[in-house]
């Protein structure tokens, strides 16, 4: 088995301490570093070349979204992952762009599947890291980074022709093919350009750019149909406001 080497970066004790264990106790992963603040781990990151860096956000010094900026020109690239008390808006760009966080309090389970993440599925570049999680909480999405068979895809959101989902996880589609992400569809739609997408229903969102049609039913509920073929029917209150707009 390949060894990983690994660096903490890590201000709070408890958390480093509680790293440091799991790392050691993963076979395939070798620690060669903790570090107390962002000043340090760029030095060591730099002199020591690990494979994984494990940061958090908020350090002294430097933060670990600034290491990251600060690492965009060099040659090395550690793959990344963030330990942030980050609240739901950090975490939401997070998962936009398929960058790899642990959530504080973190437990190992979840761990272990960042972990797995980082090693077996292509990473966003280091400059894509830190363009995601500088953009402005509430900035129109243009392109999300989406997870599909080990790989990551850039994908435009005009491009999207629909998103459904649970309470939990959002499949996205686009060009014939569906991508899932862990996030509930309101995370989307407030960053989706209401002039282009359209929630018809609780667990859906349409781009009207890929719609054929929308035909009343017996209840009067205007049935949307997009060039795939694909029907879904709107809300009461969705075709109401559409038959009130059309002209």
């Amino acid at each position: 088995m390949s060894t990983t080497t690994v660096l903490i970066a890590e201000d709070e004790p408890l958390a480093a301490e509680a790293l440091a264990d799991w790392v050691k106790a993963t076979p395939g992963l070798q620690l060669v570093a903790v570090c107390e603040d962002g000043e340090e781990a760029l030095a060591q990151i730099r002199a020591l070349k690990p494979a994984l860096v494990l940061t958090d956000i908020q350090m002294p010094g430097l933060t670990g979204l600034q290491v990251v900026q600060v690492l965009q020109g060099d040659a090395h690239q550690p793959r990344i992952i963030f330990t942030t008390a980050y609240d739901q808006h950090a975490l939401t760009a997070f998962e936009l762009h398929a960058v790899d966080y642990l959530l504080k309090p973190f437990s190992r389970e979840r761990f272990d599947e960042a972990v797995a993440h980082a090693l077996r599925d292509a990473a966003p570049s280091n400059s894509e890291v830190a363009q995601a999680l500088g953009t402005p909480a509430d900035a129109p999405l243009t392109r999300l980074l989406v997870r599909d068979q080990g790989k990551i895809f850039p994908l435009q959101v005009d491009a999207i022709e629909c998103l459904r989902s649970d309470n939990k996880y959002t499949a996205i589609t686009s060009k014939g093919r569906s991508f899932l992400v862990r996030l509930p569809i309101a995370d989307f739609e407030t960053r989706l350009d209401p002039a282009r997408f359209l929630r018809v229903q609780r667990g859906c969102i349409v781009n009207l750019d890929f719609v054929d049609s929308m035909t009343p039913d017996e209840n009067s509920q205007l049935v949307v149909q997009l060039r795939d073929g694909s029907r879904i029917t709107a809300n009461r209150e969705v075709s109401k406001m559409l038959r009130e707009q059309s002209l």
